[in-house]
């Protein structure tokens, strides 16, 4: 659960299953606040329940403003989803709710299939 200070943000289910975002605006003290939420969806203004959630099908899409906290997750099967956002700093422009590291620790046991962004100097050097 997060928001940003400055970014708004698109999210689009770009296909594969329903895409679920549970929604709540950020009081003063970057809490949640129990205040109705109103975003956009597929350009249509609409106002739900705090902490209620807007499921999109595939193609559908939300517009997030900044002090909105969100979260999201596939409801059923895999989805593909993008974002379309104002320029963001990720390292000073998240709030998360309950604070978390920017990458999470993996202990490594076999070689990676896929590299992480922070992981290209360790296997390719000049």
């Amino acid at each position: 659960m997060h928001f940003h200070w400055h970014k708004m943000e698109d999210i689009i289910n770009r296909g594969g299953g329903k895409l679920v975002i549970q929604l709540f605006n950020s009081t003063t003290d970057e809490t949640l606040a129990d205040t109705p939420v109103t975003v956009s969806t597929d350009g249509v203004q609409r106002t739900i329940r705090a902490g209620d959630c807007v499921v999109l099908g595939p193609g559908e899409s939300i517009s997030l403003p900044a002090y909105c906290y969100h979260k999201f997750w596939g409801a059923d099967g895999k989805v593909l989803v993008g974002e379309v956002s104002a320029v963001n700093d990720d390292d000073t422009d998240n709030r998360f709710l309950d604070p978390l590291p920017r990458y999470s620790q993996i202990e490594e046991d076999e070689p990676p299939i896929y590299l992480l962004c922070t992981d290209y100097p360790d296997y390719y050097h000049g």
